[in-house]
């Protein structure tokens, strides 16, 4: 509790400080350039007013009541506004160190923290100053958000550490009842306490994704996960070539990722897959033939991906094959020409949300140690005349949306155990405004302990994008609060319908509860179930 009171203290600005943020917001809200208006007037002791206190200035003035909170004007005061560019804030949190059931050659291994992961990363370094204390890791993120003008009412809680589904459940339980405590600003006594609290909370959580392993995934696992509230699990394939599988100490099969994901899916999870190119055994053409699998197995086809070449640690086994000449990491410029080669390849219902971890490069032994590889990539695609068409690379992000030049879109995709459908919206310029991901299961009866799933196809996400607005609120041109989510959801239950489902369920995070009742939809179960009319 000591620790959560010294999160609670406010950060304290003078009072001359905030006198001089109010003159400079005046002429903010006038039209003038933030930098310019700053400058405009100084310290009178010297220096400029920071940034932040304005932002901090701007939000008492308009919570307050003495101004009208104007979103315009809060974007303009933003600082890093790629934080919630895709709609959702994104917080991070490590869980403690923990024994994992993996022995990959190409992990490092630290005793203080989680198995793959380094101290002097940007999360763990934020976990161990938090001695991995979810309540004030999950905290102490909101405040930095909100000190950098971002909102903070619609959190995706990413719980990081490894494999998940290895800690003990009671540790599990209270690992997400303290994170909830933290969104929800008291102390519940039960996780259902604080599962029920969060429905109507000021932060509410719109996702909760965790990562595993998939020897980790059954359908028993599967029902439990629904009862913590995840939403999206990671989980690490790293190669689909059981050879390099079982080179790199993996310890499960290409097998076990197929029925993993087929279990996902069914049940409705987002799917973020992680892929290891430049593993031990690995080549450039066994890692193009390797990547392509993903998309041509049905039974795989993830709905995200994280890219991770593999990078060269002093404290993990593979440091010693190298040293014996038995593994040589790939160049850069050799990881950007494949990696331009693969992403012209990911389908346009595929999110690619990293190509590279951000491992500082003091700990990279030998290979490649630019962390820019997005960008180096985007710039070789475009001397190459080509281009990406996964998520990342179509969302609309801060540009203006013009309604009207909307179209809507339809991919249709078979796999196993059904098919999927994913219904966009998108702009004349092939900008992703916002879409849907339904699944049709092809066998309708109920999963092992998910009755409510019975006859019902599944919305596994639906997600607007463009600045993250806080709830109720409009700005002229953004894609949120248009009505885009009502719309696709009525175009979700017309293709059930007409495919003969009775019911139609969505795996709803429970701060977007509430929206689903006012579409008509009910709590069953961990579910929003709406019955379809014939």
């Amino acid at each position: 509790m000591e620790r959560e009171q010294a999160w609670l203290e406010a950060r304290r600005y003078s009072r001359e400080d905030l006198a001089l943020a109010e003159v400079i917001l005046e002429d903010v809200r006038s039209g003038d350039l933030v930098t310019r208006a700053v400058r405009r007037h100084p310290r009178p002791g010297g220096g400029y007013i920071p940034k932040h206190a304005l932002i901090h200035a701007y939000r008492q003035l308009t919570e307050s009541g003495q101004w009208p909170f104007e979103p315009e004007v809060m974007e303009r005061l933003r600082m890093k506004p790629t934080r919630t560019l895709s709609g959702v804030a994104t917080v991070s949190i490590l869980t403690k160190p923990y024994p994992c059931p993996g022995t990959c050659v190409f992990c490092p291994t630290d005793a203080r923290l989680p198995k793959s992961y380094l101290p002097d990363e940007p999360g763990a370094m934020r976990a161990l100053h938090h001695a991995f204390d979810p309540y004030l890791q999950t905290a102490s993120r909101l405040e930095a958000l909100e000190a950098i003008g971002h909102p903070t009412d619609k959190v995706e809680v990413l719980i990081l550490g490894g494999s998940w589904s290895a800690y003990p459940r009671r540790y599990q339980r209270w690992f997400i009842q303290r994170c909830l405590d933290a969104l929800n600003g008291f102390e519940s006594q039960t996780l259902e306490e604080a599962q029920e609290a969060n429905e109507h909370a000021r932060h509410r959580n719109v996702g909760l994704v965790i990562e595993t392993r998939p020897d980790e995934i059954d359908q028993r696992e599967i029902v439990h996960l629904r009862s913590l509230g995840v939403t999206k699990v990671q989980i690490g394939y790293q190669s689909l070539d059981d050879d390099i599988l079982h080179r790199n100490q993996r310890g499960h099969t290409v097998e076990e990722s197929r029925k993993a994901t087929g279990l996902l899916r069914r049940a409705g999870f987002k799917i973020v897959a992680h892929w290891m190119p430049n593993l031990l055994g690995a080549t450039l053409e066994g890692d193009r033939v390797d990547f392509l699998r993903m998309w041509e197995d049905p039974a795989l086809r993830p709905d995200e991906i994280k890219i991770y070449p593999c990078q060269l640690l002093e404290n993990a086994e593979l440091y010693e094959y190298w040293q014996r000449g038995e593994y040589q990491p790939y160049s850069t410029e050799t990881l950007i020409q494949l990696l331009a080669d693969l992403k012209t390849h990911i389908p346009r219902y595929c999110r690619v949300n990293r190509v590279v971890r951000d491992i500082p490069s003091g700990n990279i032994v030998a290979g490649n140690r630019r962390t820019s590889l997005r960008q180096d990539i985007q710039r070789e695609l475009a001397r190459r005349g080509q281009a990406c068409g996964c998520i990342r690379c179509r969302e609309i992000r801060g540009a203006s949306l013009q309604m009207e030049e909307l179209s809507e879109e339809s991919i249709t995709y078979d796999v196993v155990g059904g098919e999927e459908r994913f219904l966009s919206f998108v702009t004349a310029g092939d900008r992703l405004a916002g879409y849907l991901r339904l699944s049709l299961p092809a066998d309708r009866s109920a999963p092992e302990g998910l009755a409510e799933l019975a006859q019902a196809a599944l919305v596994r996400e639906l997600h607007i994008y463009g600045p993250s607005l806080e709830v109720g609120a409009e700005s002229e041109g953004a894609a949120q609060h248009r009505g885009l989510g009502r719309q696709l959801m009525g175009i979700a239950e017309g293709h059930a319908s007409r495919e003969g489902y009775r019911r139609l369920a969505v795996i709803a995070a429970l701060g977007t509860r509430g929206y689903y009742r006012r579409l008509g939809y009910r709590l069953e179960g961990s579910y929003m179930v709406k019955d379809l009319a014939s």
